[in-house]
């Protein structure tokens, strides 16, 4: 062993949220270590898939609405350094009946906080977004103008290079073994050194729960599924726009968008639970005969535009909490152990402004916004 290194904080896992709170600690011109076992942007945790949603009426939270605000600034910083459009601003559709939890949970957050959103009827959701004109006579739609889709496995490298260029160190290839905080500060283990820090940020994704128990996580392998235009049709992203809907006929619904320049169209169904935990280090990569039937099946009854069989299909996993949000905070007491995770399937397009939080708790900080239902120590 290398023996002890030390440093102010030490921020575990480079992915969605580590690679930005080690970003932002960094530019604190606090000294920082990030470790990952893997390389920023891989596709073995749950922060890979070319794309992600950004909406900011969010329908799961409406405190979630400024987190999504400061996570579109971070984002545009971003790319401002890194060169690079990390974040394309489209405009998105939520569409489903009245009073149902897209509907109401969208418009829940858009009134608590005056956004500027439209609601739609499926005349004017079929003029708007073409590719969604089939919806049930009852349904209607919402409008989120600052909806729009990420682009993941850059945002993380474009997070982890703006980190290391404000002085952080990151080490890759490297499994923490474990960490321990005791009243002066925290030990995190690895296979060839110690390292010492005052506070420790673990952002480990799906092995989040492996390195602090006390926090109730479920990983949770999902297939990401993408799919062709039929022959002679049009699934891009502005006849196809990003959406949250029910499929017709239906009380499912699914989440995705249209084709970018050069790609295909993404949609998935809700993952909604129980769900059967899965090891973070034993996922099962291959996909199975028979696995995206049901999607298959929705996409096919919804979508005029596109093949149901999907063209490619990917595993990636979740990490879900109890009550679907996520965990940013102390895990304890001490102050020193400070967890960020818990994606529950929602939170790349939070993950820069998450990782500001975590910094400012690492920091001792005032937290930008009100983010109690975020406390990690809520499940006792």
């Amino acid at each position: 062993m290398a023996g002890e290194q030390t440093t102010d904080v030490v921020v575990v896992g480079l992915g969605a949220i580590g690679s930005n709170a080690t970003w932002r600690l960094a530019q604190r011109g606090l000294r920082v270590i990030g470790i990952d076992q893997h390389e920023p942007g891989h596709p073995w945790g749950g922060s890979h898939g070319r794309t992600r949603l950004f909406r900011v009426a969010c329908l799961e939270h409406p405190g979630l609405v400024p987190i999504a605000q400061r996570a579109r600034e971070l984002w545009r910083e971003l790319s401002a350094l890194s060169g690079q459009e990390l974040l394309l601003e489209t405009g998105g559709i939520m569409i489903g009946p009245p009073g149902s939890r897209i509907i109401e949970g969208t418009l829940t957050a858009a009134r608590e906080h005056d956004l500027p959103v439209e609601q739609l009827t499926p005349e004017q959701i079929a003029e708007r977004a073409p590719g969604h004109a089939r919806v049930d006579p009852g349904d209607i739609g919402v409008w989120d103008p600052d909806a729009g889709v990420l682009r993941p496995e850059a945002a993380i490298v474009a997070a982890a290079e703006a980190a290391r260029a404000a002085g952080a160190e990151l080490i890759t290839g490297q499994r923490v073994q474990s960490i321990e905080a005791d009243s002066d500060g925290v030990t995190v283990r690895l296979a060839d050194r110690d390292v010492r820090a005052d506070r420790v940020v673990v952002a480990a994704g799906p092995w989040l729960a492996k390195l602090v128990p006390s926090i109730p996580l479920t990983p949770h392998r999902y297939v990401m599924t993408w799919f062709r235009a039929r022959d002679g049709h049009d699934a891009s992203l502005d006849r196809l726009k990003v959406f949250i809907r029910s499929a017709p006929g239906s009380d499912e619904w699914m989440w995705g968008h249209g084709a970018l320049p050069g790609d295909l169209a993404k949609v998935g169904d809700e993952f909604d639970g129980p769900f059967e935990a899965d090891d973070p280090d034993a996922i099962d990569r291959e996909i199975h005969p028979g696995e995206t039937d049901h999607i298959a099946g929705l996409v096919g009854a919804t979508f005029k535009d596109l093949e149901p069989e999907p063209a490619e299909q990917v595993t990636c996993i979740m990490a879900h909490t109890p009550d679907g949000q996520f965990v940013v905070g102390p895990s304890d007491d001490t102050g020193r152990l400070i967890v960020a995770g818990g994606c529950s399937g929602h939170s790349f397009k939070h993950a820069s402004a998450l990782g500001e939080l975590a910094a400012q708790w690492a920091h001792g900080e005032e937290l930008f916004t009100e983010a109690s239902f975020l406390d990690p120590r809520r499940f006792g």
